[in-house]
């Protein structure tokens, strides 16, 4: 079995290749593609798996990646906006390359979610279905790790301030998710599956001001604004508006709901709890 890992100079694609590694894949059969030659030529040398530069937009660089393949262990693409074509194009190339399966990170509940990241993803398991490639959807969660930026401006305020309201967010460790990626890989029994991957715990933002001030060891409060009010401090700050746009409509569906999901699936997987909050951003802080 020889299993193609993309995004691997990426923080979830190599924490899946650790994660194979530690379960039992040999370094031979795993293939670790990704966009810079140089984080390429690490990954060799730190973990002994073979490896290949593809770019999502370059159709020739998936076909020789993927080459006598099995398995397609497919990480999305992380240009918004752009994804649709690129993910059709690693499809494709899956097809012609003859891969027997595919295991995609997708986003929670991506066919029903009014989530603003949902809908490429939609788009993704749709085609990944017509295509008629036996998979598995791996519906993750945010990662707790997105809140480090967080973290480092409010320490330096006092103040976490956000406008998702009384909203939670069952956030993991992206080792978490890496390692449910890796116990798919590696089981038979997953075929068709679609999990809803998220933390054993939603928080809401007084929950993760709580955490906050514990790494930081001092008071850190949480400002609930209005999306109004939200755009201006943004918009003070520096911010496009398009950035600003993402930022505030990402708040607003974390204050719907959409990211409040605990499921259970991960732990499941994984066969432990998932990494509490404080946890997983003490490890992300380093």
């Amino acid at each position: 079995m020889s299993i193609v890992v993309t995004g691997a100079t990426g923080p979830l694609g190599r924490l899946i290749i650790e994660h194979l590694l530690e379960r039992g894949a040999q370094s031979g059969e795993i293939i670790g593609a990704g966009r810079s030659e140089e984080k390429l030529t690490e990954l060799e040398s730190a973990l002994g798996v073979r490896t290949a530069v593809i770019d999502y937009s370059k159709p020739e660089t998936l076909d020789t990646a993927f080459a006598g393949a099995d398995t397609l262990m497919f990480v999305s693409g992380s240009e918004a906006g752009q994804r649709i074509e690129q993910h059709r194009n690693v499809v494709d190339a899956a097809v012609r390359a003859g891969i027997s399966r595919i295991v995609y990170t997708s986003a929670p509940h991506a066919d029903t979610s009014t989530l603003v990241l949902a809908p490429e993803h939609k788009a993704t398991e749709e085609m990944i279905r017509a295509s008629g490639i036996p998979f598995t959807f791996l519906r993750n969660n945010w990662y707790t790790e997105n809140y480090v930026g967080a973290f480092t401006q409010a320490t330096a305020s006092g103040t976490y301030l956000a406008s998702t309201g009384d909203g939670r967010v069952a956030s993991a460790s992206r080792t978490d998710f890496a390692e449910a990626a890796a116990a798919v890989l590696t089981q038979d029994g997953h075929d068709g599956a679609v999990y809803e991957l998220s933390g054993d715990v939603a928080w809401d933002g007084n929950q993760l001001a709580a955490a906050f001030s514990e790494l930081a060891g001092r008071t850190i409060t949480f400002t609930s604004v209005t999306p109004e009010e939200h755009a201006a401090t943004l918009r003070a700050a520096g911010l496009d508006e398009g950035t600003i746009g993402f930022l505030v409509r990402l708040d607003g569906d974390i204050r719907n709901g959409d990211l409040a999901d605990t499921s259970g699936d991960l732990s499941r997987l994984i066969g432990r709890p998932t990494t509490p909050l404080v946890e997983g951003l003490r490890l992300a802080l380093g």
